[in-house]
């Protein structure tokens, strides 16, 4: 995992989306998703280009089930944009860094 993605887990959760002073962009992922691990090269590259923008921080559904459930992650890899503290943005899927920073304009 890159240096510029945090590692978020039920106990920082939410002290961390609550003081961000930039939107947070949340994986939602685990070891074993295929899917996920496609993705995770992206949002390394997305991380490190757009650090003064957005903060990227993952979390492992697999270690943090509370977090799964209280976002309803029914698949994987759930990306949700909290800003301000609140779900602004959510999406489902891997896709191209192109796709991913189409999804993410408005926040960068």
């Amino acid at each position: 995992m890159a240096d510029a993605i945090t590692t978020l887990n039920q106990a920082n959760f939410a002290e961390q989306i609550a003081t961000a002073d930039k939107p947070v962009v949340v994986d939602f992922w685990a070891e074993w998703c295929g899917p996920c691990k496609q993705l995770a090269p992206i949002l390394d590259e997305v991380a490190s280009e757009n650090a003064d923008k957005i903060t990227v921080a993952k979390v492992n559904i697999d270690e943090n089930p509370d977090l799964a459930r209280q976002f309803d992650i029914m698949s994987i890899p759930t990306l949700i944009v909290f800003d301000r503290g609140e779900p602004a943005l959510r999406f489902q899927g891997a896709s191209g860094k192109a796709g991913l920073l189409d999804r993410l304009d408005s926040f960068l």
